[in-house]
């Protein structure tokens, strides 16, 4: 695999305005996500986004950076437009997309949302946690991961749902929204319009399922700390100090 890992970013949070560029221990949010990024050492890190802004933040702290047209609908058209800017001749095979938000995300998890494709007939592998919090099971914010294990701690994905499910005894997975595409396969997926599930249920992923794509979910201990909200910022920001104190 030769995998380059792209991170999209813009500057559209109603919740939290300019978040990727919120300080967090003297350095920018987006920052930090591409240093986690550089230190899983999966491959080149550039960063996908559609404001000035943001591009000379991150140029001026010596990473990639890729400008993107603003209309986008999601993160996986804007890393499809940046991959084909910058890799035309499809050097990477292997689209590892972070998502901006996660500042603390452990390099270890990038990592292993690549370990799925070693298997052949895996289009799109990305990550899920066993959910231990009863009030997450109910919870139509955390997305759930409906799918048959294939292997150790391995998924393969039948559905993904804000619903309660699979129904019964066992565990249930929470979706984090980490994915590492096949190059053809991200190709073909922002190729395809919007499906009817995924209109219904509001999730992207839906999409490359009911295409007939196969996603796999590697399982990871815990859930990466998403910034949203200024109280997510501010546990982002202890978090960081945390370390910082501790390193």
């Amino acid at each position: 695999m030769r995998p380059i890992v792209l991170i999209p970013a813009r500057m559209a949070s109603t919740r939290l305005p300019d978040k990727p560029l919120a300080d967090i221990a003297g350095k920018p949010m987006i920052i930090h996500v591409a240093e986690r990024a550089r230190e899983a050492d999966c491959g080149p890190v550039a960063i996908a986004t559609d404001d000035a802004r943001i591009f000379e933040t991150v140029s001026d702290a010596g990473f990639m950076a890729v400008m993107t047209r603003p209309d986008h609908p999601s993160g996986s058209d804007r890393i499809h437009e940046a991959i084909v800017s910058l890799d035309p001749q499809a050097a990477h095979d292997i689209v590892v997309n972070v998502q901006g938000d996660l500042p603390t995300i452990d390099p270890a998890d990038i990592r292993t949302a690549l370990a799925p494709l070693a298997e052949p007939v895996c289009d799109i592998a990305t990550l899920g946690v066993e959910i231990t919090d009863e009030a997450e099971k109910t919870n139509p914010n955390v997305v759930k991961i409906v799918g048959t294990p294939v292997g150790p701690r391995l998924l393969r994905a039948l559905y993904f749902t804000r619903a309660t499910a699979p129904w019964g005894d066992g565990p249930l997975y929470h979706h984090i929204g980490l994915y590492a595409y096949r190059r053809a396969a991200l190709e073909r997926f922002v190729s395809l319009p919007p499906a009817e599930l995924e209109t219904r249920e509001r999730l992207e992923q839906l999409r490359a399922l009911e295409n007939g794509m196969a996603i796999h979910a590697a399982i990871i201990d815990t859930v990466p700390l998403g910034v949203d909200t200024q109280p997510d910022l501010d546990r982002a920001r202890a978090a960081c100090v945390k370390v910082n104190v501790a390193g």
